[in-house]
């Protein structure tokens, strides 16, 4: 089944202005509901052209310290699967552009109701999912009811996925691929951004989705180095920064756990830091 949606479009349009995609990832619920919900509305105007909502949850094997401990404090705080829906759904009262891809692990989604998410999913206005322990060999448990729905379900493909593995890591992926660039887990290593751009030219041979380099991402100079490339290969299509963002949150609590009044408005002024990579 093939759909046109918000996140096709946002890159279409990006293509045509001629730059990559600020791809930004929080934990929804993190630190609270409330602030949460405020820093989700505030990514678009600070830069974020694409957004990340992580789905809590408790053994978040991929990622690293800072994206556990944000988990960590959003189930603590009472976060779920239904506020992190009711989330998106009010998002959408007031953004109804900016494409959103909730991420996560599917242990939260079945036990939810695979079925049931799916629908809730798309009706609350989500764009695209991205479950990074359900393998292609899965394809019917989620990725293909979700794209019968018409959510773009969004692989990941790292350094180790070779020519072979690649089609099947492609075979229903679409939105767009999301290439990790290190081995390992999220926000722990820098990428070698060589390396990066060798690869991502690589699977532009096989594919013509977009590629989003992700995972160890953390400044503008980083994002500008991913995005424009060399003389001899072209730079990804957007670049995706989670655990720098979600590592500021941490960083603006008090000793009881609790938002500092100056919270937001630093992790703002990092998605517009951020986002200068992009946009020069």
């Amino acid at each position: 089944m093939t759909i046109t949606s918000r996140i096709d479009r946002r890159f279409s349009d990006l293509k045509a202005e001629g730059r990559g995609a600020l791809v930004t990832f929080i934990t929804a619920g993190d630190p609270n509901l409330d602030i949460s919900f405020e820093i989700l509305k505030s990514l678009p105007k600070n830069g974020a052209d694409v957004i990340e909502l992580g789905m809590p949850f408790s053994d978040p094997m991929a990622d690293g310290p800072a994206i556990q401990l944000a988990s960590e404090r959003a189930l603590a705080g009472g976060q779920t699967m239904a506020k992190t829906l009711d989330m998106v759904r009010r998002f959408r009262e007031d953004d109804d552009d900016t494409p959103l891809v909730l991420m996560g692990y599917y242990n939260p989604i079945y036990h939810y109701g695979p079925e049931q998410f799916v629908k809730d999913a798309k009706t609350a206005g989500v764009d695209g999912l991205i479950v990074v322990d359900v393998p292609p060999e899965a394809d019917e448990e989620l990725c293909l009811p979700a794209i019968q729905a018409g959510l773009n379900f969004i692989r990941l493909a790292t350094p180790t996925t070779d020519d072979e593995r690649l089609p099947k890591v492609l075979e229903n992926t679409s939105g767009f691929l999301y290439y990790v660039s290190v081995t390992g887990i999220t926000g722990v290593n820098a990428p070698d951004i060589a390396d990066v751009l060798q690869n991502v030219a690589r699977i532009k041979t096989k594919t013509s989705l977009p590629v989003a380099v992700g995972f160890g991402v953390k400044s503008a100079e980083q994002v500008r180095a991913i995005v424009s490339g060399t003389d001899e290969i072209a730079g990804a299509d957007a670049v995706v920064v989670g655990s720098a963002i979600v590592r500021t949150i941490e960083e603006n609590l008090d000793e009881q756990g609790q938002p500092k009044s100056e919270l937001v408005e630093t992790v703002n002024k990092l998605i517009s830091e951020l986002a200068s990579g992009i946009r020069t």
